[in-house]
């Protein structure tokens, strides 16, 4: 079959192990084989040049490590291993796949930190789904690394028709987790863009450059142990569908700029340790208590929790921002011409009162005095009329 180039039985109830011969079809472009029974290791004959763009082996029981002859595959776009029983590290070479749009670890046994690899310039430059969840991956989450996921920054795509991966060769498919239940997406809108670290144990601060993935549709960072305040930029996200920080050590208020999110249908920040008012904006106001339960020191609409007299204001806006900066610069005019002004009177009235009566101030307030004083002349502005 050395001919062929997509081969898809997933959805069915194969067992057994995957023939390595699978890994060395020099035509294959889509290798789909999810959602089966099958179980030993990921074959591991992947030659250099392969044309292979999409390797589908989600939700069946795989184990070992991910071979490291995929590096080879320089067309690979969509690679998904989620739900089985892989034991590895975070495979650092997958950076340098050059097309690389898709990658899906979930759901197995991954381990030690995603970011022991270099600080390159250009890791993951066209990821877009980014799916790490429910594994064992810890260590913080470093700045450099979501600077360098360009795809997720790129809103080009807005506006044009609806395309889908793999369209008019193979349709790919990809599971997502939302409010705690899968859906699958038979279709992947080729804007799509998901990041989910969730379930495992990411310490440390939510980057605040995560605010520049101004494409970034789907983030969910819940049940680990991310601490400190949740950053304003996320205000920036202004596409940002489905937003989940629960389960962490979150401190601090909940920004106002949240309430920029006008696309927002999902948002779960409980279980956290919040405190102060709830937001209000008409949008905001339509999520539940449940997006906010475990935050003792939470209070206002649409919980009961009543605040006190000294945390109702709202922090201000950026238009208040703005006038507040104004109103500053008016008084300190209104102060420079204050004083301006007084040293202008002092030194006018130590002229007259050490040279007398100044010719020159007479003649200009005799003269307004005169033309305040005369009266018009009615029969002319009769005649005028």
């Amino acid at each position: 079959m050395s001919a062929i180039q997509i081969l898809d039985l997933s959805n069915n109830s194969l067992s057994g192990k995957i023939p390595t011969c699978m890994g060395s079809f020099s035509n294959l472009h889509v290798l789909d084989l999810q959602k089966n029974k099958l179980y030993g290791t990921i074959p591991g004959k992947f030659a250099k040049g392969s044309p292979l763009r999409t390797l589908n082996f989600n939700e069946n029981e795989l184990e070992g490590p991910i071979p490291r002859c995929l590096v080879n595959c320089t067309m690979l776009q969509v690679l998904d291993v989620g739900n089985n029983k892989v034991n590895d590290s975070f495979p650092c070479w997958l950076e340098t796949l050059p097309e690389l749009q898709v990658l899906v670890l979930h759901s197995n046994q991954f381990y030690s930190s995603v970011w022991v690899c270099s600080k390159t310039k250009h890791c993951f430059p066209k990821l877009k789904v980014f799916d790490l969840s429910n594994n064992r991956f810890g260590g913080p989450l470093p700045a450099w690394y979501f600077e360098n996921l360009n795809a997720m920054k790129d809103v080009s795509e807005a506006g044009t028709e609806l395309q889908y991966m793999g369209e008019g060769f193979h349709q790919d498919s990809i599971t997502v987790t939302m409010k705690g239940f899968e859906f699958e997406l038979v279709r992947i809108i080729t804007a799509f863009t998901a990041i989910d670290f969730s379930n495992n144990y990411f310490y440390g601060e939510i980057p605040k450059v995560i605010g520049e993935l101004d494409s970034l549709l789907y983030l969910n960072l819940s049940f680990n142990k991310v601490s400190s305040c949740i950053p304003s930029s996320l205000g920036n996200l202004s596409v940002l569908e489905s937003l989940d920080l629960s389960s962490n050590k979150l401190v601090g208020k909940i920004p106002w700029q949240l309430t920029n999110l006008d696309f927002l249908g999902v948002l779960n920040l409980s279980e956290n340790q919040l405190m102060g008012p709830i937001p209000r904006a008409p949008h905001f106001d339509t999520f539940g208590n449940t997006s906010y339960l475990g935050n003792l020191g939470l209070c206002r609409f649409p919980l009961s929790k009543e605040c006190r007299s000294d945390e109702t204001l709202q922090p201000p806006s950026k238009l208040e921002d703005d006038a507040k900066s104004s109103i500053g610069f008016g008084w300190k005019v209104v102060l420079i011409g204050y004083g301006c002004g007084m040293v202008f009177g002092l030194i006018m009235g130590y002229l007259v009162f050490s040279t007398g009566k100044p010719q020159w101030l007479i003649r200009i307030v005799e003269g307004e005095h005169r033309k305040k004083g005369r009266r018009p002349n009615k029969k002319r502005g009769g005649r005028r009329g």
